[in-house]
């Protein structure tokens, strides 16, 4: 007998902050590379498990990044999407959304205050 533990979703704001970030990211990606203005039902469906992955991350507002993450919850698939989506797209974040750019840089915690 297999019991399901139900997760509580999470929607904190650094959670809210990640998943649009994530959007604003693979939004970019779409336009950039399928010439889409809307997102394209890949894009769509890699925003949606994104988001997903988001809600149910174990760790909630006190995540870090999640190439840093001690757990990989993505299936591979959406691992190698994602991760190309970033790459692509990090540096158009630095012309189109300039300050979440900014935001989403981590520090290190030594120069925290």
């Amino acid at each position: 007998m297999t019991i399901k533990v139900k997760r509580q979703l999470n929607d904190g704001p650094k959670i809210r902050r990640e998943k649009e970030i994530v959007a604003k990211m693979i939004g970019i990606y779409c336009k950039k590379k399928h010439h889409q203005k809307a997102l394209c039902e890949e894009c769509q469906d890699l925003n949606d498990y994104a988001t997903n992955r988001l809600s149910l991350c174990p760790f909630g507002e006190e995540k870090t990044a999640c190439a840093k993450c001690s757990i990989h919850c993505y299936k591979l698939d959406y691992r190698q999407r994602i991760k190309s989506v970033m790459r692509f797209s990090g540096p158009w974040m630095l012309l189109y959304h300039p300050i979440e750019s900014i935001r989403h840089i981590p520090i290190p915690g030594k120069l925290r205050k």
